[in-house]
């Protein structure tokens, strides 16, 4: 869409000041100097790092003078005025291709860089000549004639259209990607990258990269085939004897090829520049041998060439077998016997013995090139498939049977089997070469208009010349000529050289240049491809191959490209060769379209290409034709070609640098991610479908580090890369003061995420004070159906010692907020003690203390973390508290069915808790917390007396604990009673230890123990016995999962909940408190 751009002129305030007179003048330097200090100091802000939005070599004396844009003065450092602006925006070019910069950097000095003239080529000179040099090659001159004779006109032509139809929807698609934006020097790698990211563009570019490598394979194997089969026949090192011809070829192929790879690399590694001086040359080279083709064909209709070929029955004969075509012939009046008497014939005399077929058939001599005019179109309207050897023969030609002898058959036959896919696979090589105009994208005046036009026009030129050779090919030439591979039937001329005009050797000079020169191209394209994706630091092992020579030549990448250029020269056979680099074209292709039809199916604000003759249809046709055309050409090397492809995807994807173009995959993954997020929304998970999606409540340290960096371990065990993790953690203090950390402290915890292989998102938010940060976090972190159901978090395992309630107030709200949210909540002690993720435990135990049902969450997270390396191992126990009154034998029996039915393994137990006294250690634990409580609330202490207060109510707890525990430890029959005068006066005589002191201590007390809260006293009691049924079975377990209570109602019993759950989990390494989120979470059902 045209947008109209008006400047307006603004006039200075200053000037319509006319009488201000000096002091007005001072006051207006005064102000540009207070309202500007970046003028001449700068403010110290890093500059974004832009080819547009840069002002750093500027004059930044220029960027503001006088007052009308005081109001945007402070920001002109990173955002420069438009004024300034537009002349870099108009002259902005990127480098170009090739050598140029690469010549111009051996005069540079230090960093400094020498200007580039500005591009000047067109569409014709810089995109339509080099498609066209590129797109007519090596198959045409070489096989062309071959393909129209065995497949027929009719599906050579069909041929030709798919695979021209391929690339026309390839160029429309690629002139819609190449036109939106600059697109810098780096062609289809550049485009596939940049729009499908770097994952798709790194396994494209490598197999586009792989592709032209061989393609410069074919162009010298097809050098030296000209070479030793049309010019110099003579110069062949193997001479092949009795059939063994074909297999001698190959060797000289090999040699030959060899020595031409390594002369080719040197002429590129001395200087690409004579590479690019020849390249008008070999185009010149095409461009002729195009004309001399149309010439002759023209010719041909009122004026035939005399090459004529020899038929034996209506079998084509090898032209160096006979010197006439003939049987017989009379010399002095005799008839005397011929060559080719010889070749069937056991003697030269007229009554020798010869073979059937040679005596049953006339030898028949026909033009080879009938002519335009000659009707032998029709002939050649159908395919002539067979099997590698079959020999070929003319159809309609008179011909009788006969079995052959042992003679040597002197007959032209197939070399290998032909049938429709190898020729579409050996074809297709012939229409690449559509991405030379993109290539050239830095030297063009303006690629947004040369690319489409340039492109899609050498398309259509050379379609048409394809289509009109199949055409005239098939009504010029005899059909057996045609399937005559190396022209053996014409005395070893090239077919389509026989035809051109004035003379054959046009056509051969031609073609040998020309592929020479191709060769040189893709010798020094290829390695310049790999450079660049080297140097974009995608794919980690190939970064060696990013260095090269001082003026930046990539010697690497060419020592590279040679080698694997051999793999192809040591297969030898063109044939075999065209449907490898055929398949790496065909997946550039294919990534090309699919790139396009991505962008234009996401609208995305930045697809704005200048090429509206576009449509995702049109992109996704184009997709699925290459795709077809790969598994037509050869369906076994298409799949070892996108093999090659996903191993490098999935490589990248887990190697390979971080890299964001705002790609297209981005943009579709955000989509779905949007789709999926709509649909979640509608309704909650199943309970089938029901994982602990985690929210991990982090602590940082004053440097903002990780405290418990196993709880990102233990993480990662339960989740192992499955569902959501998001891990949270709170800065206190104001968003504007505490930016800076917070950035640092979310680099620290991805850092801390990344080293426990921990996947999921950070989220670090600052806030007034720790207990608002959580409370967010509970509440808004995820995206709609997207939402955590699980916390985790670490137990304050300093809360006693902190004379500020801040920490276990903050815990304690946390819990009752999950609680209110209806999420689970999963407290970890000891976390530090937790196993890191190359631990393995090769046996052990992992106990789950079912006490209460709250949704089935403690019976599913040993499941999920027996997934784990670190605990597949342990086996699983289940324990289970009876009371009086249950049949604890029917417990064990209902709970092992309900396992069974759940297809959980895991050992059962019923541990049997009797009714029993309140014991004497239970009062005293009760009245040492109610203690602490009561005077960390009423003393109104200095901050010294308060820690002395603290320590001395901690001695005071220490010493009375160790004489009970010993006591408990000496009589545990005795300790769980109701403490009477007389029964502690018989315990005190019957144990006379000095830890009898503490027990005087306690009975004195006693009046104190009436006092205390019942309710604590029963809580406490449940918290002892709890304790030490748990410390008896499962001191020894890895892993301990138990029910959390939950907090009371009444918060001024928090500090009391607290140590409730310090007394239950006395005693054991590991523990993991479990609270429900008030629904079900494990299902028997399927």
């Amino acid at each position: 869409m045209p947008t109209n751009f008006t400047v307006v002129p603004v006039e200075d305030g200053a000037k319509s000041d006319q009488d201000g007179g000096e002091n007005n003048l001072n006051v207006r330097e005064q102000e540009g100097l207070d309202f500007f200090p970046g003028a001449f100091s700068g403010d110290g802000n890093p500059q974004e790092s832009s080819p547009f939005i840069n002002s750093s070599d500027l004059d930044r004396g220029n960027l503001y003078d006088g007052k009308n844009m005081a109001l945007f003065e402070e920001e002109m450092d990173s955002n420069p005025m438009v004024s300034s602006l537009l002349n870099k925006l108009a002259n902005y070019t990127n480098l170009t291709q090739g050598v140029v910069e690469h010549e111009e950097a051996e005069n540079n000095e230090g960093a400094r860089k020498k200007e580039i003239k500005s591009p000047r080529m067109g569409t014709f000179i810089g995109v339509y000549l080099p498609c066209l040099q590129n797109i007519l090659g090596v198959i045409l001159f070489l096989r062309f004639t071959w393909i129209v004779g065995t497949a027929g006109i009719l599906e050579s032509f069909a041929i030709v259209f798919m695979c021209c139809s391929c690339t026309m929807l390839t160029a429309i698609s690629m002139s819609a990607i190449a036109t939106n934006g600059v697109v810098p020097a780096g062609g289809s790698y550049y485009m596939i990258s940049r729009s499908l990211g770097p994952e798709f563009g790194g396994a494209v570019g490598l197999c586009f990269y792989l592709g032209t490598t061989f393609a410069g394979s074919m162009y010298i194997l097809g050098t030296i085939e000209i070479l030793l089969t049309y010019i110099v026949p003579n110069a062949a090192i193997f001479k092949g004897e009795n059939g063994g011809e074909s297999e001698a070829m190959l060797n000289n192929m090999r040699v030959y090829g060899t020595c031409c790879i390594i002369l080719m690399a040197l002429v590129v590694y001395v200087g690409v520049k004579y590479v690019n001086k020849l390249a008008l040359v070999f185009l010149a080279c095409v461009m002729l041998s195009i004309f001399a083709i149309y010439a002759g064909v023209i010719k041909s209709a009122f004026d035939p060439p005399d090459f004529p070929v020899c038929l034996l029955g209506n079998r084509i004969l090898l032209s160096r077998n006979y010197d006439v075509c003939a049987k017989v012939v009379i010399e002095a009046n005799e008839t005397v016997t011929t060559k080719l008497w010889s070749l069937f014939c056991d003697s030269p005399s007229l009554n020798a013995s010869c073979n059937e077929y040679f005596k049953m058939n006339n030898v028949t001599e026909i033009k080879g090139i009938p002519g335009l005019a000659s009707g032998v179109i029709t002939d050649n309207l159908w395919r002539d498939y067979g099997p590698q050897g079959m020999l070929v023969e003319k159809k309609g030609q008179p011909s009788i049977s006969a079995p052959d002898s042992e003679f040597t058959s002197p007959y032209v036959s197939n070399d290998i089997a032909t049938f429709f896919t190898l020729l579409v696979g050996i074809y297709f090589p012939s229409v690449t070469g559509i991405m030379a105009g993109s290539n050239r994208s830095g030297d063009l005046k303006d690629a947004q208009k040369s690319i489409p036009v340039g492109t899609i026009m050498a398309i259509a030129t050379t379609s048409f010349i394809y289509m009109s050779c199949v055409i005239l090919f098939g009504a010029c030439i005899e059909g057996v000529v045609l399937r005559d591979k190396f022209g053996e039937a014409v005395s070893g001329n090239l077919v389509i050289g026989i035809l051109s005009w004035p003379s054959p050797w046009v056509i051969v000079i031609g073609s040998f240049f020309s592929t020479c020169g191709a060769g040189l191209q893709s010798l020094t394209g290829a390695p310049r491809l790999l450079q660049a994706i080297a140097r974009d630091g995608i794919v980690p092992f190939l970064q060696v191959f990013g260095h090269g020579k001082a003026n930046g030549e990539p010697t690497w990448a060419l020592l590279l490209t040679a080698g694997i250029c051999e793999i192809g020269i040591l297969i030898a056979s063109l044939d075999l060769v065209a449907p490898i680099l055929s398949m790496f074209f065909l997946m550039c292709y294919m990534f090309v379209n699919l790139a396009c039809a991505v962008q234009t199916l996401l609208c995305t604000p930045n697809w704005r290409p200048r090429f509206k003759f576009y449509h995702w249809t049109l992109s996704f046709l184009g997709m699925s034709l290459c795709l077809a055309l790969m598994f037509i050409c050869s369906w076994y090397y298409a799949l070892i070609a996108m093999l090659i492809a996903g191993c490098i995807y999935k490589y990248i994807e887990y190697r390979g640098a971080e890299k964001e173009w705002g790609d297209g995959i981005r943009g579709l993954s955000l989509n779905a991610a949007r789709y999926a997020l709509i649909r979640l929304e509608e309704a909650p998970p199943h309970t089938k479908n029901w994982r602990p999606q985690l929210m991990v409540l982090l602590n940082l340290d004053s440097e903002q580090n990780v405290k418990h960096a196993r709880l990102l371990s233990f993480t990662t065990q339960l989740k192992a890369g499955k569902g959501l993790t998001i891990v949270g953690s709170v800065i206190e203090g104001t968003y504007m003061a505490k930016r800076p950390e917070a950035k640092q402290s979310e680099q620290n915890v991805k850092s801390a995420m990344a080293a426990e292989k921990t996947k999921g998102f950070c989220h670090v938010v600052v806030s007034s004070n720790l207990r608002d940060g959580f409370s967010h976090l509970i509440q808004s972190a995820g995206l709609g159906g997207m939402k955590h159901n699980t916390v985790l978090m670490a137990w304050p395992n300093l809360w006693k010692q902190q004379e500020d309630p801040i920490s276990w107030r903050n815990f304690i709200e946390t819990v009752r907020e999950t609680t209110a949210a209806h999420q689970a909540l999963l407290v970890a002690k000891n976390i530090d003690s937790f196993p890191s993720n190359q631990e393995r435990f090769s046996n052990g135990t992992i106990d789950v203390w079912w006490i209460v049902h709250d949704g089935g969450l403690l019976m599913l997270l040993p499941f999920l973390l027996q997934q784990h390396k670190v605990w597949r191992k342990c086996k699983m126990r289940i324990f289970t508290v009876a009371q009086m009154v249950d049949n604890s034998i029917q417990m064990k029996k209902d709970l092992q069915m309900f396992l069974y039915h759940l297809r959980l393994n895991a050992e059962v137990e019923v541990v049997e808790m009797h009714e029993s006294d309140i014991s004497a250690f239970t009062y005293e634990k009760t009245l040492v917390m109610e203690q602490r409580s009561q005077m960390l609330k009423q003393m109104q202490l200095s901050r010294n007396e308060r820690e002395r207060e603290a320590q001395l109510i901690h001695d005071r707890n220490t010493a009375s604990h160790a004489a009970i525990s010993k006591k408990v430890d000496a009589v545990p029959d005795r300790v769980h009673m109701t403490w009477t005068k007389e029964k502690f006066t018989t315990e005190r005589n019957r144990n006379r230890e000095p830890a009898g002191i503490g027990v005087r201590d306690l009975f004195n007390m006693k009046p104190e123990w009436e006092s205390l809260n019942q309710s604590n006293v029963r809580r406490m009691h449940t918290a002892v016995k709890l304790n030490e049924v748990v410390v008896n079975k499962s001191q020894d377990a890895h892993l301990v999962l138990l029910n959390m209570p939950g907090p009371p109602k009444n918060k001024c019993g928090d500090e009391n909940y607290m140590e409730f759950l310090e007394v239950l989990t006395e005693g054991l390494n590991r523990v993991l408190l479990v609270r429900g989120g008030g629904r079900e979470v494990i299902t028997i059902y399927s």
